[in-house]
């Protein structure tokens, strides 16, 4: 069955994430903080902040960084309260994008968020306006090569919902999101590393833009991720 996901899109993705490796980790310790907060301090028991660690790991965090942020989430440090929003709208051609952000002061969000996607030819949607396009699920994705079969028997064995291969030849494995890391880790045991390993919203249907309009909706992506606030950027768009 063919995947939804575009190799070239991923890698693209991955190397503006180098790029932007600071940043990465304030939205890690973020993402720790609230996990800590919300589910409390064991990761064993709270599969947010389990996700949280692995992110942090493979993005080689210091562990004490990691702890701090831990013990100010559970209280056992003073820290910055932070609230969770999501913000939905649409970019170039319609494409759908959804923003998830932590923040500490909800209106300088909303302002910033609105004036990124007004600049860059978007417009701010009202919530469920483009939720219903995407699932929220964990996904991993293997570079073209890997052995689609053995990735398969392995993954649906350890409990993933669906193994999808793309043109590219990527090959996307499809979770619960509090499944992603079992699923991983049973596939990691066998050699198989993922390229990509994240609990996402994933689109269901997507929006294939190229030439000028690629180049506008990638603008609007790269406004909406170089906003503090801003911890993921989800969209249906595909840049050809």
């Amino acid at each position: 069955m063919a995947g939804h996901s575009k190799w070239a899109n991923i890698q693209h993705r991955k190397g503006r994430q180098d790029e932007k490796r600071g940043r990465i980790f304030t939205r890690i310790i973020k993402e720790v903080t609230v996990a800590a907060k919300l589910g409390g301090a064991d990761p064993t028991t709270n599969p947010r902040l389990r996700l949280a660690m692995d992110k942090a790991s493979d993005a080689n965090m210091a562990k004490d960084k990691v702890q701090e942020a831990i013990k100010r989430g559970s209280g056992q440090l003073e820290g910055v309260d932070y609230e969770e929003i999501r913000y939905e709208g649409y970019g170039i051609g319609g494409a759908a994008v959804i923003v998830d952000c932590l923040t500490d002061n909800r209106i300088r969000t909303v302002a910033e968020v609105r004036h990124a996607f007004s600049k860059f030819g978007g417009n701010l949607g009202t919530d469920g306006s483009v939720a219903f396009i995407f699932s929220h699920c964990g996904q991993m994705v293997f570079a073209p090569g890997c052995s689609e079969d053995q990735i398969m028997e392995l993954a649906i064995e350890a409990g993933a919902e669906d193994v999808l291969t793309d043109e590219d030849g990527a090959v996307e494995v499809i979770t619960g999101p509090n499944d992603l890391t079992s699923v991983r880790l049973a596939l990691e045991a066998a050699g198989l590393k993922p390229e990509v390993a994240e609990v996402t919203m994933r689109p269901t249907t997507q929006t294939e833009l190229q030439g000028d309009d690629g180049v506008r909706m990638q603008k609007l992506l790269d406004a909406l991720e170089g906003l503090d606030d801003v911890q993921e950027v989800y969209t249906n768009a595909v840049i050809l």
